[in-house]
């Protein structure tokens, strides 16, 4: 298919809080100004600590997006894991950052994806957003769990064609 990528990477160390996702948000308007992008046409996704950050940019600009891919991401640390910084920073302070998240983010459309074995991310992650998602009345949530996956979900979500084909049917503003 042709398309222009941008792959903003987080610097190392670091998650994708604010000031990383307004780099890469960016990075998306300078690419796509040079290269004549179609911003009604224009998609997000990211997979692992990149999957948070689908979550943390869409949520800073809610209307920049036509749809979102979030792959094995989430919005807060499960678990007990040791990175606690790792959190979707925009919504960490709401009483329910979950449905914090939806309420903003109910009108552009999004597919999840997460490995039901997933040791890394807990797919309760993705599970949890997508019922917030419809709790808020979300135009159109999608969620797809492979059962067999790990982490490694990615390798199947994009080898997944009816994932590409909804997404490119995505235009913003409809």
């Amino acid at each position: 298919f042709q398309a222009l990528a941008v792959l903003p990477q987080a610097p190392e160390g670091e998650e994708w809080s604010g000031a990383n996702a307004r780099m890469a948000l960016a990075a998306l308007e300078a690419a796509s100004t040079e290269f004549d992008g179609d911003p009604a046409r224009t998609y997000l996704t990211g997979m692992s600590m990149g999957g948070y950050g689908t979550w943390e940019t869409a949520l800073l600009a809610p209307d920049r997006f036509a749809a979102l891919v979030p792959v094995c991401g989430g919005i807060t640390v499960d678990g007990g894991r040791d990175r606690s910084s790792m959190n979707v920073h925009s919504v960490a302070g709401a009483a329910d950052p979950f449905a914090a998240a939806a309420q903003r983010l109910k009108d552009v459309p999004v597919w999840i994806f997460h490995g039901g074995k997933d040791d890394v991310v807990p797919p309760s992650q993705s599970r949890r957003m997508d019922a917030a998602l419809k709790a808020a009345g979300a135009r159109d949530a999608r969620y797809t769990e492979f059962p067999d996956a790990n982490h490694n979900s990615w390798d199947a979500t994009y080898a997944y064609a009816p994932m590409w084909d909804w997404l490119f049917a995505q235009r913003r503003g409809r």
